[in-house]
């Protein structure tokens, strides 16, 4: 992998058993084009409904922001872009009937899944029919070694190393030689990824010193916590590369026994996106910094990144505001960006181009070192040939009292 990559309705299908409400038509005042043979057709999978719907519903606004606004400017050349999302709930079971509904409506190219465990289904089928599919956050390594898929997240791998030069660079240098802990999901691959690459990113001397504490799904849906805080007693610096929900819960479980200090900094990946917006945890309660990997700030005000923040906030409010959407609404962009570059090269694109020619003039683009895309998370944002972004990363804070 080349080392520059380490920083990396809409209308609800209602076909098979995993569509479960109409999202699109009940609860957004805004829908982009149905499928039609005179729209592009962009589809993409992800959960609108169950635990994981934030993030859903975060790419589902995000993406359908981007072709409204698309289609007002014009289109590509006259021709309007039509968008559709299947709600898998996130169950790599419900893919397939998703793919195969929004393939026999007519897409023509994907946002592929918005979770990692599903899309690794999705791949499958996107391979066998030639499918090019840009994803805004399906972040697991696997995602990526089809060779029509592309990323428009970090790479799990990518995030871990991404981590540690983070804290290298920026830590080291404000306050010195920490005490670093490590807080994974062992039979996670999302997590143990993760951290096997952030602990890469130290010598051997140094990851001697490093201390872990690992948990499974065997420890429930709210595992007790109480002896990885004390495997982690004296960490100053806390790297947890797993979800909100577990990380909610063992730093609520560390205020209630004094374990760390007020200088502690907790920090995740992107997996920590939304924790700002849990019900029932405060970000504000603990004095302790909770950051986390991520390519997108949600309190900007400036830039690309603040523009879409008050523009996001105008139409859907701030619970789903995150770095999922941002990725969605800057996957769509970049879509039209290659679609425009490779029409301006003399290929037709409009909604008779076939998948196969689709997929030909978009790789030929998101490939070429001449390409770059400036968006909402990432200026001057280049691919590698196996799929994976690159741009820069961000340490984003999410509590403002420390």
């Amino acid at each position: 992998m080349n080392k520059k990559s380490f920083f990396r309705s809409a209308t609800l299908v209602l076909a098979g058993a995993a569509a479960a409400s109409c999202f699109a038509s009940c609860s957004k005042k805004e829908k982009a084009p149905e499928f039609s043979a005179d729209t592009i057709n962009i589809g993409a999978s992800g959960p609108l409904t169950g635990g994981a719907s934030i993030y859903g519903t975060a790419v589902y606004n995000g993406a359908t922001m981007a072709i409204l606004e698309i289609n007002e400017a014009g289109g590509l050349n006259g021709t309007k872009l039509a968008f559709e999302m299947y709600d898998d709930q996130h169950k790599t079971e419900n893919v397939a009937n998703g793919y195969a509904a929004m393939k026999d409506k007519g897409m023509q190219v994907s946002l592929g899944c918005v979770t990692s465990a599903p899309c690794l289904e999705y791949i499958k089928n996107a391979e066998k029919d030639g499918l090019f599919f840009l994803t805004p956050s399906a972040s697991a390594d696997k995602v990526a070694t089809y060779e029509n898929a592309f990323q428009m997240c970090f790479a799990d791998s990518n995030q871990g190393a991404a981590a540690a030069k983070l804290y290298n660079a920026n830590d080291k240098a404000e306050f010195g030689e920490r005490n670093i802990g490590v807080l994974y999901k062992s039979d996670d691959d999302y997590s143990t990824g993760i951290y096997e690459t952030f602990m890469s990113g130290f010598s051997a001397e140094e990851q001697a010193a490093i201390k872990k504490a690992s948990f499974t799904s065997d420890d429930g849906d709210s595992p007790d916590f109480s002896t990885h805080i004390s495997a982690l007693k004296g960490c100053d610096f806390i790297f947890m590369p797993i979800y909100y929900t577990p990380a909610s819960q063992f730093i609520q479980k560390a205020k209630t026994t004094a374990a760390f200090s007020d200088s502690t900094i907790y920090f995740g990946c992107d997996g920590f996106d939304g924790i700002q917006s849990m019900k029932g945890f405060n970000v504000e309660d603990y004095p302790q910094e909770i950051s986390y990997l991520s390519h997108f700030n949600s309190n900007a005000t400036e830039g690309a990144a603040g523009e879409f923040v008050k523009k996001y906030k105008e139409k859907y409010g701030a619970e789903t505001l995150n770095q999922f959407g941002a990725s969605a609404y800057d996957s769509v962009y970049a879509l039209y960006d290659a679609m425009k570059t490779a029409s301006e090269a003399g290929k037709k694109i409009d909604g008779s181009t076939s998948v196969s020619d689709m997929t030909a003039a978009l790789k030929g683009v998101f490939s070429s070192a001449r390409f770059s895309f400036n968006g909402v998370t990432g200026q001057n944002v280049q691919w590698n040939a196996d799929g994976t972004v690159i741009k820069n990363a961000i340490r984003y804070k999410v509590n403002h009292n420390v």
